[in-house]
């Protein structure tokens, strides 16, 4: 009499799989959870973000904008500390820039809304249907963050210049490290504005498939404009207003070689190259 052939024993956790077998149910799970989501993965996810943002009500907005520029401001803070306790030497600017991080960490993990990070979540929806409606909604988004993180930078520099929360040496500090706004043309302005705008950019991008390294991303890109004297119009916002308030830089001044060029360079290179590019890449696919 025939016997029937034994069973074959499916491959366990722990058993190797020879070549050309299907991976097991608990394998095919594994490879989902290490695999990196695809590029249009990553794009719906911060579609989605700016859908969300631009649905929200307009008081939320302003008043989430404020504590962004409120947070920012311990980005300056944490350099003018490293500045006062490390030596006078050629690598000092290498380590008080990881100070810059600070602020932006605060910012983003806490979810405030940052004008710079809005040069992509909210334009992605308009570009993907391009209507009156999209546009005026896109106005709306950032019209109202800008203002309110403005409002917020110059809250702190009010408080730092006028009330005795600082001490004399972190606040000379801070003002060194702001003078170097000063020292660039409005053509050189606008230029550092596009790397900024481009490195924030990419962060938001990188942040939805970088799971529990969020913190690692948004260190490395805004260290990054720090090291590299970029200009990004909400931190940088801090150190023109501490110039204009102990009277080291006119308001005018202020306004057209800082706010007016650096603004231009962050909406270039958040918008202009890094969204139309990442929804270039996608446009097929989705």
């Amino acid at each position: 009499m025939n016997k029937s052939p034994p069973p074959q024993e499916k491959p366990g956790p722990g058993r190797r799989v020879a070549a050309g077998t299907p991976i097991t149910e608990r394998e095919a799970e594994d490879v989902e959870e290490r695999a990196t989501p695809r590029t249009p993965v990553i794009y719906e996810v911060v579609r989605r973000m700016g859908e969300e943002e631009m649905a929200r009500p307009a008081v939320s907005l302003w008043w989430s904008g404020v504590a962004a520029g409120l947070s920012i401001s311990f980005s300056l803070l944490a350099q003018a500390i490293l500045q006062t306790h490390l030596p006078d030497a050629p690598w000092r600017p290498l380590v008080t820039s990881l100070g810059y991080s600070v602020g932006f960490i605060m910012v983003v993990l806490a979810r405030q809304q940052l004008f710079t990070e809005n040069t992509i979540t909210v334009v992605l929806p308009v570009i993907a249907e391009l209507t009156i409606k999209n546009l005026l909604r896109l106005g709306r988004m950032w019209a109202i963050v800008l203002v309110a993180n403005i409002a917020g930078t110059l809250a702190a520099a009010v408080l730092c210049t006028y009330t005795p929360v600082l001490t004399p040496e972190l606040r000379d500090a801070m003002l060194a490290l702001s003078g170097h706004l000063l020292n660039h043309g409005w053509l050189e302005m606008e230029f550092r504005g596009v790397a900024a705008g481009f490195l924030i950019a990419a962060m938001v991008w990188l942040l939805p498939s970088s799971e529990g390294a969020q913190f690692h991303v948004i260190t490395l890109m805004t260290y990054l404009i720090a090291a590299a004297g970029f200009m990004h119009i909400v931190a940088g916002s801090v150190e023109a207003f501490l110039l204009v308030l102990n009277g080291d830089l006119a308001w005018w001044a202020m306004v057209t070689d800082f706010f007016v060029p650096v603004l231009i360079g962050n909406v270039v290179g958040g918008t202009v190259l890094f969204a139309l590019i990442s929804y270039a890449q996608v446009m097929q696919e989705i």
